[in-house]
């Protein structure tokens, strides 16, 4: 099926840093877990601590699943816009080079979902 263009796109963005009030938007994912099937976003202040969003954001969201309050942090493994890394819990987002748009992925090795289903 082919498609056609209605024509030429012309407008700003809506979802520009600068509309965001000083906050970036971050995307959150917890693989194996497709309870949440997709990544959440959060706009948040570049200069939050990493280690704050575990405390303080995360489980706003992910806390209703039942695995989630058996993670061991110091065994999460991390991406960052694809690519692995270690975050450094007292350093701010910015300083972990997450940016506006940075799309975050966590894996909780031992846990895989409800009775191990991925959900």
């Amino acid at each position: 099926m082919s498609v056609t263009a209605i024509g030429e796109y012309r407008f700003a963005p809506r979802d520009r840093r600068e509309n965001f009030h000083g906050n970036i938007v971050t995307y959150w994912h917890w693989t194996r877990h497709l309870m949440f099937c997709a990544p959440v976003a959060f706009p948040l202040p570049p200069e939050m601590p990493f280690g704050a969003v575990i405390e303080e954001v995360l489980p706003g969201v992910y806390g209703a699943h039942p695995d989630f309050a058996e993670i061991d942090w110091d065994a999460v493994t991390w991406t960052r816009d694809g690519e692995p890394f270690a975050p450094d819990l007292s350093a701010s987002l910015a300083d972990n080079g997450i940016d506006h748009k940075s799309v975050v992925t966590f894996t909780t090795p031992g846990l895989d979902g409800i009775a191990g289903s991925g959900s």
